[in-house]
Order: structure tokens, then C-alpha cells, then sequence
């Protein structure tokens, strides 16, 4: 009886001390030099993201590490992403971040005015970003994104998004779009009922042309309103913005007098009413304006050379106008 109370008492130490060991080293901090990034890949599974972090000098017992998750029942409940992982960490810990998804997030901004194609070469420039729309344009990018079909100008909104590695180009942009759909709705539904547009893309139109006029948020109204009197009187809006972007690689900075005559669909100098898609991607401020313009007679606007406009009732206050601040 006394061997066998012996032999009990040795193994209750022995479990005593190797759940102290288990326990010592689960706590311990990592042995690493610096900060890093690791990743786990979707449907890895936890024995072999521990050997690879191994072999990468991140955790010295994979199997123990792995043992132990999986006697908790967290080895299947990690999530894939990438983890930021420091000389501070333990075992522990960074099984915790992993069940949490504490994943390592990253943003993109899209710009109040740029294009949908320069959209789309930020994106690619970005590193962390998926990229899957090398070759398209703005006639081809909305089947390629699975979306209702057509010119794909201004159908973005611009914002800051946020993503987490492994996410797309696509995904960013298949956000944006139905941030722009929610935006122009609920602009619509409040919109001053006195705007000449008879539906929600046309003053996408218009709020594309008055984020390129102007980026002085007091006078988008005005902008908006010059516009709007111009529609309604049929005079031609003769907006530079939609000339240069009818251009295309044919601007080089310098707007000309053969530009403002020659005929295409975008030239406000030419034809009559709105160009035939946005020219930009307008941001929530013109697509209100759009919507409410202001109350002045304003017919005509010109840039005062400081980021400002001045507005003018009358052909004979524009002149002189042109004259004071251009000419």
C-alpha cells in the first residue's frame, strides 16, 4: 500500500509540474526581436500555421501550442487574416487575437473628384490590395464587377474604406458604388422639387460638374443654382470641366479656343443640357447642392484665381467680371 501511495503521489507531481511547465511557457513572451506580421491562410489548419510559425522563429512548441488549443476547443474557432504579432505577445495572447479575428486592417481613400479611372489606378497602386481589373476601362469595369451594365463614371462614392488583407479592388469599388446608390437615393427623396432632373442619375451629372467648378463649399450652391437657371432658360452650360473630360489624352493642361469648338457629347460650349454621364466622382456637398440649389439669379461664374468664384446676374456684370479677375 505504501509503494502504491508512493507511485500516486510521484505521478500527481509529475502532472503537477509538467501543467506548470505548460503553463510557464503559454505566459511566457514570445522570443522575438521586433514587431512582426503573420498570416493565416483560409483552411490552414492550426498544427500547420504553429510549425510554419516555428520555422519562421515565432513559436518554439507548435505541437504544444497546438495541443493546447485544441484541448479548449479553440483550434477550429481561429480566422484567417493577417496578425500583428510583437516581442510582448505570449502564446497565449496571440491564440486570443487569433479566435477574436483581431486582424491587421488597412484604408484606401477615393477622392472627392477624381475620375473612376484614377480610382482604379490608386487601387492598384496600393500593396495590400488584391488587384483583379488590370485591363479594364470605364466602358467595360461595371461587368467586370458584376454590376448593372454601362458608362461607369461617378457611380463611386468617394470615401475612406477600410479593408483587411486579401480583400479586392473589386470589393472596394463594389462598396463604394452601393454607397453612392444609398447617398443619391436619400438625396433624391429630400431634393428640392423645383430642380430641372427628371431622374436620380442626372443630378449625378450635375453634382459631378460642381465638384469639378469648384471645392469652396459656399459657392457649390451657387454653382448649382447657376446651372440649374442655365437648363431651365436652355442656354448652354459652358462648363470647362466636361469639355476637358470629353478631351481625354487629348488635354495637356491648356484648354484652347479650338477646344471650346469642337463638337463631341461632353463640349457645354456646343451642345445644349447636360453631358451624357458624370465626370467625376462627385462627394456628399455637390450632391446636395445638386439637389438644393441656391436662390440668386445667377447666370454666370468666374474664378477669382483664389480657390473662390464670382457669380453675376448679367452678361454686362460677367465681363466685367472676366475682366477683373482673368483678364
Amino acid at each position: 500500500m505504501k509503494r502504491l501511495i508512493a507511485i500516486l503521489l510521484f505521478l500527481v507531481l509529475v502532472a503537477g509540474g509538467a501543467v506548470t511547465y505548460v503553463a510557464d511557457w503559454n505566459s511566457k513572451p514570445l522570443e522575438l526581436g521586433r514587431s512582426i506580421t503573420i498570416s493565416l491562410n483560409s483552411g490552414e489548419s492550426f498544427i500547420s500555421f504553429a510549425q510554419r510559425l516555428e520555422s519562421d522563429g515565432v513559436v518554439t512548441k507548435p505541437r504544444m501550442w497546438s495541443w493546447l488549443a485544441r484541448m479548449r476547443g479553440l483550434a477550429r474557432r481561429v480566422k484567417a487574416g493577417e496578425y500583428a504579432v510583437s516581442p510582448m505577445d505570449t502564446p497565449e495572447s496571440l491564440l486570443q487575437r487569433l479566435v477574436a479575428g483581431e486582424v491587421l486592417s488597412y484604408e484606401i481613400q477615393l477622392i472627392e473628384g477624381w475620375t473612376t479611372m484614377q480610382s482604379v489606378r490608386e487601387m492598384a497602386s496600393h500593396d495590400k490590395l488584391s488587384h483583379t481589373l488590370n485591363g479594364v476601362d470605364v466602358e467595360t469595369l461595371l461587368d467586370v464587377l458584376g454590376l448593372p451594365g454601362g458608362h461607369a463614371e461617378g457611380l463611386f462614392f468617394p470615401d475612406t474604406y477600410r479593408f483587411v488583407g486579401g480583400d479586392s479592388d473589386a470589393d472596394i469599388l463594389r462598396r463604394a458604388y452601393a454607397k453612392m446608390r444609398d447617398e443619391l437615393e436619400s438625396a433624391w427623396t429630400s431634393r428640392d422639387l423645383r430642380v430641372p432632373y427628371d431622374t436620380p442619375y442626372q443630378a449625378l451629372i450635375a453634382a459631378s460638374l460642381i465638384e469639378k467648378e469648384t471645392g469652396r463649399d459656399e459657392d457649390r450652391k451657387h454653382v448649382s443654382q447657376v446651372f440649374v437657371s442655365r437648363l431651365l432658360e436652355r442656354m448652354k452650360l459652358q462648363t470647362d470641366p466636361s469639355v476637358i473630360y470629353g478631351l481625354g489624352d487629348q488635354f495637356h493642361g491648356n484648354l484652347q479656343r479650338h477646344h471650346l469648338r469642337r463638337d463631341g457629347p461632353y463640349n457645354t460650349y456646343v451642345r445644349r443640357g447636360l453631358p451624357p454621364t458624370p465626370i467625376a466622382l462627385p462627394g456628399a456637398k455637390s450632391i446636395a447642392a445638386a439637389m438644393h440649389p441656391g436662390s440668386e439669379n445667377y447666370l454666370y461664374f468666374v474664378s477669382r484665381g483664389d480657390g473662390s468664384s464670382q457669380f453675376s446676374r448679367s452678361l454686362t456684370e460677367h465681363r466685367a467680371a472676366v475682366r477683373k479677375y482673368q483678364l
